[in-house]
């Protein structure tokens, strides 16, 4: 059973004075399949001691057990139980706040009316001081229609907006980027284009996030040739940048070259096909792509949006068939598909030693422990497993790079440099359980923005 914080449950417990009591309780916790993070003394009586646990479980009903297998201890009364992760969202998670005090009359007379006329004016007359003057170049809407979240589906916009509350945390925590989660209550395509496109002279760049495909490839190209800032759907080009930074890496550490790899992907959705598009772009030649239906090739049926790019760009074998004949002897797996789609025996049809990354979250195409012993490298998108291919190494780096910059847009190039960017930061640490940076590293959004930036300048992208 893996235990994860996601399903964490704060205990108050009224431990009695007897003998074993707060042994009785770590046996039990462990025997249930729970594992204590946190712990602390709240108060002290004559008759009990009052303690605070934190404890990890797997899903909501194995916290539901682990609250009801305490509950029948003796000498153990549980005073409140509180789903931690429920309750880190109460009111929201986030707040805004000014620059600076408005503490007397002077300073709200510069603030706001009248002085601010004054800058107003000097905007209308030239635009382009609107980026010195307000906040809009360090400003990213984060905007979803809430129909393809991360392994929840189209749950709706409300249901999103969590999510994007989460995504403009994870901005200013590493970039110092300020965001505004904007969930739209449409998923026609024109109307999303439209409103985007209308409210852009607020923000220095657009975050896509969460549309499913494919209107999420029309809805960025058309934004990205409407809009002079940058338009980045991150479940495309976020995970390809940290998948590409990943297989740079796993490359290093077991001698191969990209270019040789064959490399076989199940999902062809937004993150499949821009996986597939960098991979290209960096040097890889030989991709098959799966879906449903099977590999994916030109002339083949079945065919919409990115799988069209799919079938003309990869597989240059073309290779037919299902999954079992497209996998057999292939080098490298990349999931962004669904859970338990990959079986041992596929990984054992591999070549020695294959590179697993196993990406659909939050269940893996295949568990890691399941196939240990016979892959060289395994990689998911969780946490609580080595080799996270999580988009905070790329997103943040990405938009501080392009905004300090003054790109207009994000290149190819751009993409690329900044999965080299995240592979570098590994540095001497590299293993097979380290191929990528952890994701709280601080360090990794500065590198991402600094390459990022200079391959902006480059490519030519930038607003003089």
């Amino acid at each position: 059973m893996h235990t994860t914080p996601a399903y964490s449950v704060r205990l108050l417990v009224k431990l009695y004075h007897e003998p074993g009591v707060l042994g009785r309780f770590a046996t039990a916790v462990g025997e249930a399949g729970g594992n204590i993070t946190k712990l602390r003394s709240l108060d002290v009586s004559g008759a009990s001691v009052t303690r605070e646990f934190v404890v990890d479980a797997s899903d909501e009903q194995h916290v539901k057990d682990l609250i009801a297998t305490i509950g029948d201890l003796d000498g153990v009364e549980i005073i409140e139980a509180a789903d931690m992760t429920f309750h880190i969202h109460k009111g929201g998670k986030l707040e805004v706040v000014g620059r600076f005090a408005l503490d007397d009359t002077d300073m709200l007379s510069m603030a706001y009316t009248p002085g601010v006329a004054r800058v107003s004016a000097a905007i209308a007359e030239d635009e382009s001081k609107a980026w010195q003057y307000t906040g809009r170049g360090n400003l990213v809407a984060v905007v979803s229609d809430g129909t393809a979240v991360l392994g929840l589906g189209d749950i709706g916009p409300l249901g999103a907006l969590p999510v994007m509350e989460g995504k403009a945390m994870l901005f200013k925590e590493f970039a110092n980027i300020n965001s505004v989660p904007i969930v739209l209550d449409t998923t026609d395509t024109e109307e999303i284009i439209r409103t985007v496109a209308a409210i852009a002279p607020s923000f220095g760049g657009i975050n896509l996030e969460d549309i499913s495909a494919p209107r999420c490839f029309e809805i960025e190209d058309r934004l990205r040739d409407m809009l002079d800032i940058p338009v980045f759907h991150d479940d495309q080009h976020g995970t390809a940048i940290v998948t590409l930074a990943a297989l740079q890496n796993a490359c290093k550490l077991t001698g191969r070259a990209l270019s040789d790899l064959r490399v076989v992907m199940v999902g062809a959705g937004a993150a499949g096909v821009a996986i597939a598009k960098i991979l290209k772009n960096a040097g890889a030649s030989h991709i098959v792509s799966v879906d449903r239906h099977g590999a994916i090739y030109a002339g083949r049926d079945h065919l919409d949006g990115g799988k069209v790019w799919l079938a003309a760009e990869t597989n240059p074998r073309r290779v037919t068939g299902d999954l079992d004949a497209a996998i057999r002897d292939a080098d490298v797996f990349i999931g962004v598909s669904a859970p338990g789609i990959l079986s041992r025996e596929q990984v054992e049809s591999m070549s020695h030693k294959p590179i697993i990354f196993a990406l659909s979250n939050p269940t893996p195409e295949i568990r890691p422990e399941l196939i240990s012993d016979i892959a060289g490298i395994i990689a998911t998108g969780r946490s609580d497993y080595p080799n996270q291919i999580n988009n905070v190494l790329a997103f943040p780096g990405v938009f501080r790079g392009a905004l300090d910059a003054g790109a207009e847009s994000v290149t190819e190039n751009m993409k690329v440099a900044a999965a080299e960017a995240i592979a570098a930061a590994v540095g001497d640490e590299l293993s097979a359980t380290h191929i990528v940076p952890f994701a709280l590293d601080r360090t990794v959004a500065k590198a991402v923005a600094k390459a990022v930036g200079d391959q902006a300048r480059m490519d030519g992208v930038c607003r003089a």
